[in-house]
């Protein structure tokens, strides 16, 4: 009995590290029951379990010393972004308003090309994110994208992107630095990021006839040698660029006891010892100014559904599979049984509530928590990130509601803080940490007031995450709301 990631690495050092037969801890994979199965079979299937070793060389006083340049870079590129935005909510606001402007088609091309522009800049930005929220918008970006990429020779897309000191596609975590963000990096050598062509420069130093043998060994040591530095400088700086610009502090990882902790965007729980690969993690640590740690290189890997897909039998329970009964039988060629509850599930569910601004739908979650609390009914809010879970606390605390919080930061108190969600007036506040598996038992008297009540801040990237979170109360016939 173990957690998946434990049977991952232990078939993955069997395979790669054990010398002898009795250094071996596996027996062979017969049949494995596994539970929450859709979590481990299909959200986490391309999770990709890997072994990693020390690399060769240690680039950490590389990353500590490229970090200050890069920041300014960033904060250069913010307030780039910022004017951006400012014209875009400008011509937003005229293009909402009743007198719907005569150049209306010219002035959404315009609006639709700055948003691009901000999202090439800042993917990320708070600003962005609320100008986003209008479906109109959206739609904007995709047709100035899409007129720009239709243009065969390329040119209007380079000088737009050209406008910024660095491109960054949030899909491909792509990082690409323009001209003018090269020259604020090295005024002086706007060369230093662009790598030479090593077949070039090696037939120049061959044709070279005043070179003699040595002479042409000794410079094509050199030019490989200058050709290695570049390309580490490169690399640093991308990774630096994608620490800044995708990386959000307590939403992907968070910082505890100097050292950065990536937190798992599935379960909401925080992964010590699992490190972001090719210096990425190094990159994160520059930023936050916390101990840089050596960089590491991976040494085997085996992707979840890979591994379960060894074993000969395989079977599961989960509390939310019937809909995704075509994807097991699909891949895993397994049949969904549905089993009925031992007692009847008398949990009431509302629809959603949808809300156009953020501010709109924080103001409706505290006037239900004060709803719900007010009638001594323990609630459960539900959140998608560490940073909303600490919003709605500070929310909370500003009205003077007592609560506790459940997130990755304070995963030690986690036994504790489930044993009180059920108590009558409680109030919890989690990420998905309190959704899959967790008990929550009802405190005396919380029954006859409806039970606990359980409310989700939005949708999760899955909808099992969502169909859990409901499942966390009328649990065993007890009553309970969503």
């Amino acid at each position: 009995y173990g957690t998946n990631s434990e049977f991952g690495f232990d078939y993955l050092r069997d395979n790669g590290m054990a010398s002898r037969a009795e250094d071996q801890v596996q027996r062979g994979h017969y049949y494995s029951i596994v539970d929450e199965v859709d979590s481990i079979l299909i959200d986490e299937a391309r999770t990709p379990l890997i072994i990693s070793g020390p690399a060769a060389a240690s680039l950490d006083k590389e990353y500590r010393k490229a970090n200050p340049k890069i920041k300014s870079l960033v904060q250069a590129q913010h307030k780039l972004v910022a004017g951006y935005l400012i014209e875009a909510e400008k011509i937003s606001k005229q293009l909402l308003s009743e007198n719907r402007p005569e150049n209306a088609d010219e002035m959404e091309l315009e609006l639709g090309l700055l948003l691009y522009k901000a999202r090439l800049g800042q993917p990320k930005g708070e600003r962005l994110l609320r100008l986003m929220e209008e479906a109109q918008n959206q739609k904007l970006i995709d047709k100035a994208e899409l007129s720009l990429h239709a243009d065969q020779s390329k040119k209007e897309l380079y000088a737009q992107k050209e406008e910024l000191y660095f491109g960054m596609e949030e899909k491909s975590h792509d990082a690409d630095l323009t001209e003018k963000g090269r020259t604020f990096l090295n005024p002086n050598d706007t060369e230093a990021f662009m790598l030479p062509d090593l077949s070039v420069e090696q037939h120049d130093i061959d044709n070279d006839e005043s070179l003699d043998a040595q002479s042409r060994l000794a410079a094509k040591t050199k030019l490989q040698d200058e050709f290695k530095i570049k390309a580490e400088n490169i690399h640093i700086t991308g990774q630096l660029l994608k620490a800044y610009s995708l990386y959000v502090k307590d939403v992907a990882y968070v910082v505890q006891e100097n050292k950065v902790i990536i937190v798992d965007e599935h379960t909401g729980r925080a992964m010590p010892g699992r490190r972001w690969s090719d210096g990425l993690h190094q990159a994160v640590e520059a930023k936050e100014g916390v101990t840089i740690e050596q960089e590491t290189q991976t040494l085997a890997t085996i992707t979840i559904q890979n591994y379960f897909r060894l074993y000969t039998k395989l079977a599961g329970m989960t509390g939310t599979a019937a809909t995704e009964a075509q994807e097991f039988f699909d891949i895993y060629k397994l049949g969904v049984l549905v089993i009925p509850t031992h007692e009847p599930c008398i949990r009431d569910d509302a629809n959603d509530s949808v809300y156009k601004t953020r501010r709109e739908k924080y103001n409706a979650v505290l006037d239900e928590v004060k709803e719900v609390h007010r009638q001594g009914r323990p609630i459960l809010v539900g959140t998608v990130s560490v940073e909303v879970s600490e919003y709605i606390s500070r929310l909370l605390k500003k009205n003077g509601i007592i609560h506790s919080v459940l997130n990755a930061k304070y995963h030690e108190q986690e036994a504790e803080i489930i044993t009180r969600a059920g108590q009558k007036g409680s109030v919890t506040i989690a990420t998905n940490m309190a959704g899959r598996g967790t008990d929550i038992k009802l405190g005396q008297g919380v029954e006859p007031i409806g039970g606990l009540h359980v409310m989700g801040t939005e949708r999760h990237e899955s909808r099992r995450i969502d169909r859990q979170l409901r499942g966390r109360c009328a649990r065993q016939g007890d009553a309970g709301s969503t």
